[in-house]
Order: structure tokens, then sequence, then C-alpha cells
């Protein structure tokens, strides 16, 4: 009778253990797509712990998790920080991102449903609509990419650009946080429309390569404006 209470009782305290483990990965993971946690910043179980109001366990389980994600390294005598990108490594994400997101761009023209071609209208458009809301600029951007990912029916492709993606987030805010990037983006991405829609595979990359060319430049020059303010 023992042993049946107390298995009843654990089993009731995993779900709850890996809820908080769940919700602590998503905060962190959060924190460090939006430039809250920039590269190198330490993650130290305690403090995390008791901002959560959690314990320590789902937080060790949490930066785990974020490690094996390729967004956290373990350092001697420092613990768990932040991964931080040298330059060569970010020219090489963007350079992997253009290939991938091309080919996504040439495969959706042909594969994509009409139905598939007008969400992509409607989040392109209602991105237009939410000009100066940073926030929903970049919601909506993310959802104009992963629909045109989805609409490309590739799931080798999905898989080898979510890797790219995760660790993309460790730059921190997105480059469609710039008014002048999101108008830019905001016209490129009518120009994929029209390929798409015309179901012109060729111009639909050229038009995706290009997009992506002009992110990396914009996100080059966050970075190096980034790295001027803090020799500051």
């Amino acid at each position: 009778m023992k042993r049946k209470e107390k298995l009843e009782v654990v089993g009731s305290e995993t779900p709850a253990r890996l809820l908080q483990g769940q919700n602590a990965y998503e905060r962190l993971f959060d924190e460090i797509r939006s430039g809250v946690l920039r590269p190198g910043a330490r993650l130290t179980e305690t403090e995390i712990a008791e901002r959560l109001a959690i314990s320590r366990t789902p937080v060790r389980e949490a930066i785990r998790r974020l490690e094996a994600d390729g967004l956290v390294d373990h350092q001697p005598r420092t613990g768990a920080v932040v991964r931080s990108l040298d330059y060569p490594e970010i020219m090489e994400l963007y350079e992997m991102r253009t290939v991938l997101e091309g080919t996504a761009a040439r495969l959706a023209a042909r594969a994509a449903s009409p139905v598939e071609l007008e969400e992509l209208q409607a989040i392109n458009a209602e991105m237009a609509a939410a000009t100066g809301d940073n926030a929903a600029l970049v919601r909506l951007n993310r959802q104009f990419h992963a629909r045109l990912l989805d609409a490309a029916r590739n799931r080798f492709l999905l898989k080898s650009m979510a890797s790219v993606e995760t660790t993309l987030l460790i730059l921190g805010p997105s480059s469609m946080e710039s008014p002048e990037r999101a108008q830019q983006a905001l016209a490129e991405h009518r120009v994929l429309l029209d390929a798409l829609i015309a179901r012109d595979g060729a111009a639909a990359e050229t038009a995706m390569r290009e997009h992506m060319e002009h992110a990396q430049l914009t996100r080059l020059r966050m970075l190096r404006q980034s790295a001027t303010g803090a020799l500051k």
C-alpha cells in the first residue's frame, strides 16, 4: 500500500516538473532571441531559479536543452554561458540560410496551393498595416517565412532550416526591427509573391536570395553599430 502511494505521488510530481522545465526552457529561449540574454551572458542556476520562482532542477534541464540546441556553451571556471558567434560563423549561417530559403521559394512556386499563396499575401498585407509596430512586424515576418517553407513540401529542407534559424537566434533582435529594413522587406516580399503566383521557380529563388542578402547586410550593420556602441 505504501509503495502504491509513493508511486502515485511520483507520478503526480513528474508532469509538474516537466512543465516547469519546459516553461524555463521557453523563457530562456525567448530571452536569448530578444537579446535580453546576450552572447557571453552567464546562466546561473540559482539566479534563474529565483527569478522564475522554481527549483534548480528544471532550470538545469532547460540549460541542458539550450546546450543541445547549440545556444549555450559550458566554459571552464565560468559555467553555462550564451554562445557567441564569430564573424565566419555568421557569414556561413547566412550563406546556408540564403541557399535553403532560395530553394524553398523555388519549390513553393511549384508546390504551393492557391490557399497558401493567398495566406502569404494576407500576411504581407498585415505587415504593411503594422508599420511602426516592431513586435508585430517580427512576428508576421517569421510567419511569412514559416508558411513559405511549409509550402515547399520538403521535410528535410524544414529540418535543415530549423537548425540554421535556431543558431541565428544568438544574434538577438531581428533585422526587421530596423524601420528602413522593414519597408525594404515588404517590397522584396511583393516581388517574391509575384514570382510565386506566376509559378516562376527561377524568379522566386532569385527574389528570395536577394531578400536574404539584404537581410544579411542589415544584420552586419546592426552588429557593427552594436560593437561601436560597446566601445564608447
